[in-house]
């Protein structure tokens, strides 16, 4: 089985990053996980993973002619598999954000389930793609409407491309979420999948570079991700298939 959900936020300052490694690593628990930093242009998951001296990255499969394999960028890091990104502004200007493809139907004939951690904005067909490949997407906000209103900006541009809406999930969340919730479940596809408390433990993993549910597994935040993980419930898919229709994948042009 395989299902590949990216993270998306439409905003930058969400959260997005520690939340796509700590649903995997969540999701690892049960699931042959691959987390795969499709933010090509700011990437930062490289930070976050203790993988910023990692010697192949994903821009290296992306640039046409250079040798390297999916294996070669891929890192097993916290019982997930891990392909980071560089942070080279020539890498990402010389890679084609087309290869993206290739990249993740290889990595789907190995995963349960793939995380891509999108990038915070849709102006670019960089920026995009991870939100086409994706079979559902996870929305990360903060409980504020300007926020709620980037996130439905992401899931209408999902939709368009036929992506569902695997749920909500709120982070940096200080108090009651009050009347933030009814308008998520109003305009919403999917569900509320949680909320994540501002937290000195996830400062803290960044600072250290290591997941939040490694750095700080009994904190009130990786309790509540591990609950958001447990709403995802994975579809299962053939691999074969899921692979071919990543490969056929129109690849959009700016919206």
């Amino acid at each position: 089985m395989v299902e590949a959900f990216a993270v998306a936020s439409g905003k930058g300052g969400t959260g997005k990053t520690t939340s796509t490694l700590a649903l995997g690593m969540a999701l690892a628990a049960e699931y042959d996980v691959t987390v795969v930093d499709a933010d090509t242009g700011m990437a930062n998951l490289l930070f976050h993973a203790g993988l910023d001296d990692a010697p192949l990255t994903l821009h290296d499969l992306l640039i046409e002619g250079r040798e390297a394999d999916v294996a070669d960028a891929t890192y097993e890091r916290h019982g997930m598999r891990v392909v980071p990104c560089g942070t080279s502004l020539a890498a990402f200007e010389a890679a084609e954000p087309g290869r993206l493809r290739e990249v993740v139907a290889d990595l789907a004939s190995d995963a349960d389930v793939l995380l891509l951690d999108s990038p915070a904005t849709l102006a670019s067909k960089s920026a995009v793609l991870p939100i086409v490949l994706a079979d559902r997407v996870v929305v990360v906000l903060q409980p504020t409407i300007p926020s709620l209103s980037d996130g439905l900006k992401v899931q209408e541009y999902a939709r368009s491309y036929g992506t569902g809406t695997a749920g909500v999930l709120f982070n940096k969340v200080r108090g009651d979420l009050g009347r933030v919730t009814d308008q998520a479940e109003r305009y919403f596809g999917g569900p509320t999948l949680g909320a994540v408390p501002d937290s000195d433990a996830a400062r803290e993993a960044r600072s250290a570079g290591v997941p939040l549910l490694a750095h700080a597994p009994d904190s009130a935040a990786a309790a509540a991700y591990r609950d958001a993980a447990a709403g995802l419930d994975p579809k299962p898919g053939e691999a074969g298939g899921v692979a071919d229709r990543f490969r056929s994948a129109v690849v959009p042009d700016r919206p």
